[in-house]
């Protein structure tokens, strides 16, 4: 559906040559919700604007839609480019029109006729949940709403690719889940290929099938959501996965356990699917005649299913807490020994 071959995209600058992308590879199938995710200026919304031909690589192809975004001009790309629409992090809406106008508009720029355009707009405002603020102004609504209204002015001309650049960031948490969850409603129901730009761990995690991690305009790693959560490789990724299972403040954990369990070993243990509802740890302490105490725990859904993390200081005989870690395996749970307590 979408391919960037070896992309790279330079500026130039009063510094010198500014390398904002630096050969990327990336295929995104359609239909699926892709996320790329990265700190500010990791190349990002340059991506973006690659993907939409707003702006052309230095070196390399874009492909959306079988069509060669790098290699075509003027009307061609015009009309390529109505296929791939895009919501932005605030709205950009015209504040002199009303909801239904604002809706309206690409659909009068590709000459749609009255009765048709009106029959559409309803359509979208139904799609999105704006029943009965049709006739609002943007600065009657809430934030979650003029959201909604950008993509539904997004969806108008029944795009294939839908582009979201940092859509949820001006957004509070309740109103980021709401809109996350029409998104998924939008891609479940037309089929639409979603590419979701952000820095927000947590949007990568609830409705997004694959991701991109970005840093320096490079990507440093890309998989399944879960896997990625699993098992991050690249520094920045753990640190993202961190962030969002509450884990990032380990070392300040060991200090703590250090000072209360001189003994013993602190493990985080990973749970995936079904594991993350059976009892791992009663079994542990039944069966090999250790003491577990949880240090921390948390558990998030993901698109392929939920995703736990514990850390926990496992206390006994050596040779038990060797079979305790065997076991902990056999079970398909992922074991990381933090760091001896003593």
């Amino acid at each position: 559906m979408i391919a960037l071959k070896n992309i790279i995209k330079k500026y130039t600058t009063k510094n010198g040559p500014l390398t904002a992308v630096d050969n990327v590879n990336l295929t995104i199938n359609q239909s699926e919700i892709f996320g790329i995710i990265g700190y500010s200026g990791a190349g990002k919304s340059t991506l973006i604007r690659l993907l939409n031909g707003l702006e052309q690589p230095t070196e390399g192809e874009v492909i959306v839609n079988d069509l060669k975004f790098s290699h075509i001009k003027g009307k061609e790309l015009r009309e390529a480019r109505q296929k791939v629409s895009m919501i932005f992090q605030h709205f950009n809406l015209l504040w002199s029109r009303t909801v239904a106008e604002n809706i309206a508009f690409p659909l009068e720029i590709a000459g749609m006729s009255k009765v048709e355009r009106e029959q559409r707009v309803q359509e979208l405002i139904t799609l999105v949940g704006l029943e009965g603020r049709e006739q609002a102004y943007p600065s009657q609504l809430s934030g979650g709403q003029k959201q909604r209204v950008g993509i539904a002015r997004a969806l108008a001309n029944n795009p294939q690719v839908l582009l979201c650049d940092e859509a949820t960031s001006a957004l509070d948490p309740e109103t980021t889940d709401n809109i996350l969850d029409l998104l998924v409603d939008i891609n479940e129901r037309l089929g639409l290929t979603i590419i979701l730009i952000t820095h927000e761990m947590h949007v990568i995690q609830k409705i997004c099938h694959r991701v991109a991690v970005m840093e320096q305009g490079r990507v440093v790693e890309m998989g399944d959501v879960l896997e990625v959560f699993q098992k991050p490789q690249a520094p920045i990724t753990k640190r993202f996965v961190s962030q969002l299972t509450g884990t990032e403040d380990t070392n300040a954990i060991f200090q703590n356990v250090k000072e209360h369990y001189p003994t013993g070993k602190l493990v985080k243990l990973v749970f995936v699917g079904e594991r993350t509802e059976e009892p791992v740890i009663s079994q542990l302490v039944k069966q090999f005649d250790v003491s577990v105490s949880v240090v921390h725990g948390n558990i998030s859904q993901t698109k392929s299913g939920p995703y736990g993390t514990l850390v926990v200081h496992i206390d006994g005989a050596s040779e038990n807490i060797k079979k305790a870690l065997q076991f902990l395996h056999q079970v398909d749970v992922q074991t990381e020994v933090i760091s001896y307590a003593n």
